[in-house]
């Protein structure tokens, strides 16, 4: 939903604008094509790997009409202060995981690529799905699963997990999925996703704390907006999109902000077909008062 997102968004020349999570830069250019000249684009983004992908994507742009920086969005203060940026007259999430992600089985984040269990967005934060999934006690993995995956077989699942896990240890993403189908396979004949896909989903969430740092970083970024200026938010799934409601209805409660999206934006059927991993995405914006 590039084009919606920056339709909310308004970017004009000469704007200071956020995106928060920059990944390859396919929203940025778009945003980089508006603001200049004469604006400027922050982009920030966990992942050191994508960071480099999206130089070589920008190379055609004014070097200083951008800067690229690593680090959690849900520290946008401390990496303006290094900036000094005071306001920004618009921000952009796009909280989904990246094709390059998703394809790299180095990376461990999809059953479909058999790769070590990492999922780390940040490859220097030192907890990874390995050590989720092969040393947390019953009750968090429980918890864990439960509550990031709301996967109803969590108890089913975590038990498969600590009985493997008397014999050996569980390293790789396709060891994991293999297990999680015989474990609840049959429950699932009748959905139309992988068994897995929530317990990975939850796996993910828990090693990067995906979260509270939404939750600390649509704080954040409402001190830095303009009045006038938007924040617009792509989730993935509904624990992510419940965070955003509920923040977006509690600033315009305060009389920070007026919901643009009374129901998020959801992908067109063509965008759904063209791209199959969008057919989730929904998308909310809101405008700082």
């Amino acid at each position: 939903m590039a084009d919606e997102a920056i339709d909310f968004l308004r970017p004009q020349k000469g704007s200071v604008i956020l995106d928060a999570t920059v990944g390859c830069a396919g929203h940025a250019e778009k945003i980089l094509e508006k603001i200049s000249p004469g604006g400027f684009l922050i982009g920030i983004d966990a992942d050191r790997e994508s960071l480099a992908i999206a130089e070589e994507r920008l190379k055609n742009f004014e070097r200083a009409s951008y800067t690229l920086l690593h680090g959690n969005f849900r520290d946008m203060d401390r990496l303006f202060e290094k900036l000094n940026i005071k306001r920004i007259d618009g921000a952009l999430f796009d909280l989904g995981i990246s094709s390059y992600q998703l394809e790299n089985p180095e990376r461990g984040f999809s059953f479909g690529r058999s790769g070590f269990l990492d999922m780390r967005m940040d490859k220097s934060n030192p907890l990874r799905a390995y050590d989720v999934v092969n040393k947390c006690k019953r009750e968090d993995l429980e918890n864990i699963i439960r509550d990031f995956g709301e996967e109803r077989y969590f108890r089913r699942i975590t038990g498969a997990i600590l009985e493997e896990r008397k014999t050996r240890s569980i390293k790789t993403t396709k060891e994991l999925a293999d297990l999680i189908t015989r474990a609840v396979g049959g429950r699932y004949r009748s959905q139309k996703i992988h068994p897995a896909t929530r317990t990975f989903q939850a796996l993910r969430i828990a090693v990067n704390d995906e979260l509270k740092s939404l939750e600390g970083a649509i704080s954040k970024v409402w001190n830095f907006l303009n009045c006038g200026a938007r924040a617009c938010i792509i989730s993935f799934h509904s624990l992510e999109d419940r965070i955003v409601k509920r923040s977006f209805k509690e600033l315009a409660k305060n009389e920070r902000a007026l919901i643009l999206t009374k129901k998020p934006v959801v992908p067109s059927e063509d965008e759904k077909r063209e791209n199959a991993r969008s057919r989730s995405a929904k998308m909310r914006a809101a405008e700082k008062k």
